[in-house]
């Protein structure tokens, strides 16, 4: 196939293109040209090659023709000048891009483009500009430092992956079948296999952290319709473990193919995956896989932006919309063939606007069956206004610190504690509750870098407020990130404050620290902010048990619960019933089908059932190890 596009191409594109290859890279057609500017300057050639193709095709410049690193910092340093305050330029030899980041973008795209394409002519790199992060992260220059160290690799990955998804289709067959392996009728492990007559593409591979059953923990890779050698993509909706955690198990079992994700998505599952590593090593549990892995699959991953559409296979494109749950959640959407069947996995949505997102996208081109979540399924499960969750938060918090006495406030290091901090932070601003420490510790920090790392993915009034405004509420003085074990003791002995920590099930890392410390002074308060698993120690508390066993150096301790102990479920990331029905009733078009997933049994049972009668449509609760013929 490649070779019948090349000749198109050459036959399409100027003689004085001079084009030096063409390659598959990934899901796009890469042309290097000798003479770039003759294509950058000339859109519409491109675009019409496009069109006709029905491919994406990016044109790169020949290595052999770029101005050299050195001399190319000089010259957008001197075409610049300091009034964009340039921070970090880099390189991706890859895709011949120069990243620039600088406190002030807008002057390094110039005047409708004029700067970029001036740093275009002159280098012959294609400029990537970003905003400086407010917060240096850790991750995204470890993932950026893969990327330099392995480009060649890097490069031979996308081209096999390109020559997968290019391959012509062979079987004529419409049949389409999702299998669930996980998270279906239960909250964890979510997966789903995608299958059509040419293409098999998994949808999240997530980990149940709050099983002690190496059963119920993973994904049902055992299941006959499951062969990793016939994967042809992993599609990831969004970084928390529960929806990426087992994604690098697929490498150490000789997964070759492409993982889709967006930016923050791609950082955050790293950060996260690494994390999980970590507290499981500590913990003495068997690791399902190794900090190499989780390199690999950093290497295979292709970041997409929310309306970016593109191939993932013969026979399947994929699209990303906003799911606002976390930062660069999605709801994938997959066309099948030419026309023939769409379908989309709104699982972790949040149908309402909050501090940090918009609301998920409700509309789409095509649509015949629509997977929804239901977290909070049951019609029971209508959640308080932010209002009255923010009013609740500041009753507690301040009842509390007039008794002397520290809050502390589990949460997912990724999307609840950004909200929480964001919360906090405008109160003390605003009088509200007294300016005192708020101390994060787990993975907090760096995924609030990650998170204003990717502005924009973020609601357009939290962008306001940190780039025209100057509030960055990470950055708020009272924020402090826990360095040592000695810094812990000192806040645990010392005056009132407010502690956000990891995990917010409370089923490993410094927040179960911090509980075991404050749990028996009734002066202390315990306040969950987020869903608390089944079977989880969070879970346990939240639903009245006063005393609790743990096991510490081998000897069993009894701790007894005498703090207070909160519920905000308002905060959460997931819509509650009433936004479930509202979305349903909003989405565009009208699916034929509706599979409800992402809740426990009665909830995803009750919420089908109201679907069904609502809509009068074909409604499904099916359980795990289930297959759907849904064409």
């Amino acid at each position: 196939m490649l070779e019948q596009i090349s000749r198109d191409i050459h036959e399409e594109l100027p003689d004085n293109s001079e084009i030096s290859r063409i390659e598959f890279e990934g899901p796009e057609v890469a042309v290097y040209s000798r003479n770039p500017k003759v294509l950058v300057d000339d859109e519409t050639i491109i675009k019409e090659l496009a069109k006709k193709l029905r491919k994406r095709i990016v044109i790169r410049s020949d290595p052999d023709v770029r101005l050299p690193k050195d001399q190319t910092m000089y010259l957008i340093n001197e075409l610049v000048g300091k009034e964009g305050e340039i921070t970090t330029i880099d390189f991706d030899e890859l895709v011949g891009e120069v990243v620039i980041e600088a406190l002030k973008p807008g002057v390094i795209i110039g005047k409708s483009g004029d700067m970029l394409r001036t740093i275009i002519s002159k280098t012959l790199w294609r400029p990537r500009v970003m905003r400086t992060p407010p917060i240096e992260s850790r991750v995204i220059k470890t993932v950026r430092h893969l990327y330099q160290k392995h480009s060649k690799k890097r490069q031979d990955i996308l081209r096999v992956i390109g020559k997968r998804i290019h391959r012509p289709v062979i079987y004529r067959d419409d049949t389409i079948r999702v299998t669930a392996l996980g998270g279906f009728a239960e909250v964890g492990r979510s997966s789903a296999l995608v299958q059509t007559g040419e293409s098999k593409v998994l949808v999240d591979c997530g980990i149940n952290v709050g099983s002690n059953s190496p059963n119920n923990t993973f994904p049902r890779f055992d299941l006959p319709e499951f062969d990793i050698e016939e994967l042809d993509a992993v599609v990831v909706s969004h970084a928390h473990l529960d929806h990426s955690g087992f994604v690098p198990y697929l490498f150490k079992y000789g997964y070759k193919g492409a993982i889709y994700a967006t930016r923050p998505t791609r950082d955050l599952m790293t950060m996260l995956q690494l994390d999980y590593l970590d507290v499981a090593n500590k913990e003495g549990k068997t690791l399902p896989y190794e900090q190499d892995d989780i390199r690999e699959s950093v290497l295979h991953t292709i970041v997409l932006d929310y309306g970016e559409v593109t191939d993932i296979s013969p026979d399947i494109r994929l699209t990303f919309h906003n799911a606002g749950h976390i930062v660069g959640s999605a709801i994938p959407h997959l066309h099948i063939g030419e026309g023939v069947y769409n379908l989309a996995f709104a699982q972790d949505i949040k149908y309402a606007k909050s501090n940090l997102l918009d609301p998920a996208i409700s509309r789409f081109p095509r649509l015949e069956t629509l997977f929804i979540e239901s977290t909070y399924g049951k019609p029971q499960d209508i959640l308080p206004s932010r209002t009255e969750c923010e009013d609740l938060l500041r009753n507690i918090v301040f009842d509390t610190i007039q008794k002397g006495g520290k809050v502390l406030i589990p949460v997912l290091a990724v999307g609840r504690a950004q909200e929480i901090l964001v919360v906090l932070e405008g109160m003390m601003r605003d009088g509200k509750i007294p300016n005192i420490p708020i101390y994060t510790d787990g993975m907090i920090r760096e995924a609030s870098a990650i998170t204003t790392a990717h502005p924009e993915f973020l609601s357009k009034s939290l962008r306001e407020r940190i780039f025209h405004e100057g509030q960055n509420p990470f950055l708020a003085e009272q924020i402090n990130q826990v360095a040592s074990p000695e810094e812990r003791d000192l806040i645990i002995q010392g005056d009132p404050a407010i502690i956000v920590a990891t995990s917010g099930m409370l089923n490993g890392g410094p927040s179960v620290l911090y509980f075991k410390a404050l749990c028996q002074d009734s002066n202390n308060s315990l306040i969950f902010v987020s869903y608390q698993g089944k079977g989880t120690l969070g879970s346990k508390i939240q639903k009245g048990i006063t005393e609790i066993q743990m096991v510490e150096e081998g000897k069993t301790v009894m701790y007894h619960i005498a703090m207070g102990v909160h519920s905000i479920t308002g905060f959460t990331g997931h819509s509650d019933r009433r936004e479930l029905e509202n979305y349903i009733n909003k989405v565009i078009p009208k699916p034929e089908r509706v599979v409800v997933i992402h809740g426990e049994e009665s909830k995803v049972t009750k919420f089908a059932s109201w679907v069904y009668k609502t809509t009068k449509r074909e409604s499904l609760a099916p359980p795990n190890g289930t297959t759907i013929r849904l064409r």
